[in-house]
């Protein structure tokens, strides 16, 4: 992996929520990670939901032995899925909230109202030798809560973003992930992104010297339907690792 450069982690759920359509074996999720990594993803990101909707236990075993990057595990910060992530020893574990009645995450993580129970998770993670990271809204209360929960790393969620993505508050909403980027970068977090990421709206997130890493799964998946998934991954690592 070539110092400074950008990194694209390659969600592969949606892999899992078509296979689980009929519970059947497949498509291979871990199939998908190996063709995702040979055309340009630098990791694999998988989120272990409570109801397991997609991605199983068994997917992160099997993933443990094939993936050749590293595994970033997005989980919900419950002593149950805590204790499979510190089993599994993924590179990174990412915190999310989690609602069951939700399609899929509908925001950032709350570690201001919760830095204490949060802090307990990222203890528990980080003496698994595991990289902590916090998937949070842009909102530099959030980061800071971030910091003293033990994060190494957090996610901003460019959901927002995305949505206002061609309309008039489109540079209000990459002006707030631009400050928040700036701000966890001063206070020693690392800086990723994600959610709502695709080959156009990513363009000028790109921009943002202080975010190293972008992790996309759904838009990935949906251009793979009509191109393929080698070419749907190779088109946005290519983006990425050339800004």
């Amino acid at each position: 992996m070539t110092p400074g450069r950008k990194r694209l982690g390659v969600n592969i759920d949606h892999v899992a929520t078509l296979r689980q359509a009929r519970r059947g074996r497949v498509p291979e999720p871990a199939a998908a990670a190996s063709i995702a990594e040979m055309h340009g993803a630098d990791g694999i990101t998988v989120h272990l939901r409570e109801d397991r909707r997609h991605i199983q236990d068994r997917d992160l075993e099997v993933l443990k032995s094939v993936v050749t990057t590293r595994i970033n595990l997005e989980m919900a910060a419950t002593d149950a899925i805590t204790g499979i992530a510190c089993a599994l020893a993924p590179f990174s574990c990412t915190l999310v909230p989690e609602k069951r009645e939700e399609i899929t995450t509908e925001g950032g993580l709350d570690v201001l109202g919760h830095r204490e129970s949060i802090l307990r998770t990222a203890g528990r993670l980080k003496d698994a030798g595991i990289v902590v990271s916090m998937f949070i809204d842009p909102e530099l209360a959030q980061v800071r809560a971030s910091r003293q929960a033990g994060a190494d790393a957090i996610e901003l969620h460019t959901g927002t973003y995305c949505e206002a993505f061609g309309t008039g508050n489109q540079a209000a909403e990459l002006a707030k992930i631009r400050t928040a980027a700036a701000f966890a970068a001063s206070i020693g977090l690392k800086v990723f992104a994600g959610h709502g990421l695709d080959v156009r709206n990513i363009v000028p997130v790109l921009g943002i010297p202080e975010i190293e890493e972008f992790n996309i799964g759904h838009s990935i998946i949906a251009r793979a339907v009509f191109l393929g998934l080698p070419a749907a991954v190779k088109e946005i690592a290519d983006l990425i690792h050339g800004a």
